[in-house]
């Protein structure tokens, strides 16, 4: 038997285009890689607040650099992100407190679907192409009803405070457990990074292989 796999916490909210892309990376690398990859839906307002950080949109020059940027990042990652038509109210004004108290309560219950909603409402939010992720009107009514319970709440809060507390100040936040130290990485771009604290290989955010998704 080989080392037992090292543990990657990955925080995100799909709100954030840049959560998407590494969380199609790492879902790419899991199978690759000596890891065990866990979802953290977390919600990255509460994050920005508790850091005293700010999204880029809140500054100018940041929003208008990280709108060009994400049609090359696009390409890049292979992952189909495009700016909502209504932006501002879709993103800026609405929020994603819904969308990850609904993904909090497929987590607690249906974990093993977490891969695949998340993806979806990644795709509703940021790409005019969604595909079903397979669950029944029925489930997702079911999980609908439960974004309002407290059990739902309380769970996403504490995930979200977990992250708070390894550091976290925005979003996507990866953290990786390696032989009894952990470390916090921020942003899509700390791949090759966490290959190397890994000892795994980075072959680019589309590995060769045919468990690369989209």
């Amino acid at each position: 038997m080989g080392p037992a796999p090292r543990v990657l916490e990955l925080f995100y909210d799909v709100l954030s285009p840049y959560s998407w892309l590494g969380f199609e990376v790492l879902c790419r690398y899991q199978h690759l890689w000596n890891i065990k990859l866990q979802l953290r839906p977390a919600l990255i307002a509460g994050i920005m607040k508790d850091s005293g950080n700010h999204p880029p949109a809140a500054v100018p020059r940041k929003g208008q650099y990280v709108y060009k940027e994400i049609s090359l990042l696009k390409q890049f990652f292979q992952v189909p992100i495009r700016f909502p038509k209504d932006f501002s109210n879709v993103v800026l004004k609405k929020g994603s407190t819904s969308a990850m108290r609904f993904l909090t309560a497929v987590s607690m219950e249906q974990p093993e679907m977490l891969e695949k909603v998340s993806r979806e409402l990644w795709m509703r939010i940021w790409s005019q192409a969604a595909e079903k992720a397979g669950m029944s009107a029925q489930q997702a009514q079911h999980f609908l009803e439960k974004i309002s319970t407290e059990q739902v709440k309380n769970k996403l809060k504490e995930i979200t405070d977990a992250a708070c507390k390894y550091g976290a100040f925005g979003l996507p936040t990866t953290v990786a457990h390696v032989d009894g130290k952990t470390h916090m990485l921020f942003g899509s771009d700390r791949m090759e990074l966490l290959a190397y604290l890994l000892g795994e290989k980075w072959m680019g955010p589309v590995p060769p292989t045919p468990n690369a998704r989209l």
